[in-house]
C-alpha cells in the first residue's frame, strides 16, 4: 500500500512539473494589428511570429490580433507603454503624438521611393527615432512594414488637380501633419478613427481617403470607392513596437531573438511590397476602379505642401537643419 502511495505521489509530482514546465516554456505574446489580415501589417506580423518561434525553439510565440481587435492603434501605444500589451503594428502617424520627432518620416514628399524609406528606417535616422520612442513613449521600434505611397481614393470623380480636389470630404487619421497637408491643398479634411473609416465611406459620410494600394485591397475599399489618384506625398511606414517594460523583462537571449526576428520581418516586408503592389493595382482595376496620375507631375501638390507644411513642423522634428541633414543623406 505504501509503495502504491509513493507511486501515486511521484506521478502527481511529475505531472505538476510537466504542467509547470509547459506553461513556462510556452510564453505567448499578443501582437495588436490595426489592419485586416492580408495587408502589409499582417504580413509583417506573420513573418515576425514565425521567426521568433524558430529562433526560440518554440518557447516564445506570438499571436496576431488583426483589424484593431485589441483597440485603436493609438490606444495600443498607451497599452504597450503601461506594459498591458506586448507588441503592436500600427501606422507611423499613430506614434507621432507620443514621440513627435518621428514626424520627420511623415513630412510630405520627404520620402520619394521605397529605397528612401528603407535607407531612413534602417539607418542612423531610424536608430535615433527608436531611441526617442523609448524615451518619449515607453515603446521600442523593432521592425518596419513598408506599405508604399498613400494614394487618394474617392467615390465621386477623377482627381488630377487641386481644383478637382475642392469640395470633396476626405478622411484622414487624427494626425496634425496629414491634416496640414490637405489644408495646404485647399480643403479641410475629416479626421476619423481607422475603425470608422470603411463605414464612413460606405455611408457617404466622407467621399474619400488615402492609403497604400495594399491597404486599399486588404480593407476592400474598392467596394465603396471608384477613383484612385497616384499622389506620392507620404510613404506609408508601419512600425512594429514592443512594450519597453515587456522587453526589459526578457532575458538577453530572448531580447536578441526579438530584435533579430524584427529585422528579418522587416526585410520580408520590403520584399513583399516589391512582389505584390503591381499585381494589386491590376486587381483593383479589374474590380472596376479607375487610376489617374496628378497633372503636371504633381508639381502644384508638391509646391503647396512643402512650402506650407515643412516650415510649420520644423520645431517638431528637431529644426530645419535636421530636415536638411536627412534630405542630404538621400542625395537631395
Amino acid at each position: 500500500m505504501m509503495k502504491l502511495k509513493n507511486v501515486f505521489k511521484n506521478t502527481m509530482v511529475w505531472a505538476a512539473s510537466f504542467l509547470l514546465a509547459g506553461s513556462v516554456g510556452a510564453t505567448t505574446f499578443k501582437v495588436a494589428i490595426g489592419d485586416a489580415a492580408g495587408g502589409t501589417q499582417y504580413e509583417l506580423g506573420k513573418a515576425f511570429a514565425a521567426s521568433l518561434k524558430e529562433k526560440t525553439g518554440g518557447k516564445y510565440q506570438a499571436d496576431l490580433f488583426p483589424n484593431s481587435q485589441l483597440g485603436d492603434e493609438q490606444d495600443t501605444v498607451n497599452d504597450a507603454a503601461m506594459g498591458l500589451l506586448d507588441f503592436s503594428i500600427l501606422a507611423i502617424n499613430n506614434v507621432t503624438p507620443f514621440s513627435p520627432t518621428v514626424a520627420v518620416l511623415t513630412l510630405p514628399y520627404v520620402i520619394q521611393s521605397a529605397e528612401d524609406a528603407k535607407k531612413l528606417t534602417l539607418g542612423e535616422v531610424g536608430q535615433e527615432l527608436t531611441e526617442n520612442t523609448i524615451r518619449d513613449a515607453g515603446v521600442r521600434i523593432i521592425g518596419w512594414s513598408y506599405s508604399g505611397f498613400r494614394v487618394l481614393t474617392n467615390s465621386k470623380r477623377p482627381v488630377k488637380t487641386l481644383d478637382d480636389l475642392k469640395g470633396l470630404v476626405i478622411r484622414v487619421p487624427k494626425n496634425e501633419l496629414m491634416i496640414a497637408s490637405y489644408k495646404s491643398w485647399g480643403i479641410n479634411p475629416s479626421p476619423l478613427a481607422w475603425s470608422e473609416t470603411f463605414t464612413a465611406l460606405q455611408q457617404r459620410v466622407v467621399d474619400g481617403q488615402d492609403n497604400p494600394y495594399i491597404t486599399i485591397s486588404a480593407m476592400k475599399f474598392n467596394e465603396v470607392q471608384k477613383y484612385i489618384t497616384n499622389i506620392r506625398y507620404l510613404f506609408s511606414l508601419e512600425p512594429l513596437i514592443v512594450s519597453e517594460q515587456v522587453f526589459q523583462q526578457q532575458s538577453p537571449e530572448v531580447q536578441q531573438a526579438i530584435l533579430e526576428a524584427g529585422m528579418e520581418a522587416t526585410e520580408h516586408s520590403y520584399q513583399f511590397l516589391q512582389d505584390t503592389e503591381a499585381r494589386i493595382k491590376e486587381e483593383l482595376i479589374a474590380a472596376g476602379m479607375e487610376i489617374v496620375d496628378p497633372a503636371n507631375d504633381e508639381k502644384e501638390w508638391i509646391e503647396a505642401a512643402t512650402s506650407q507644411v515643412w516650415p510649420a513642423f520644423y520645431d517638431v522634428i528637431g529644426g530645419k537643419e535636421r530636415l536638411d541633414q536627412i534630405l542630404a543623406s538621400l542625395g537631395r
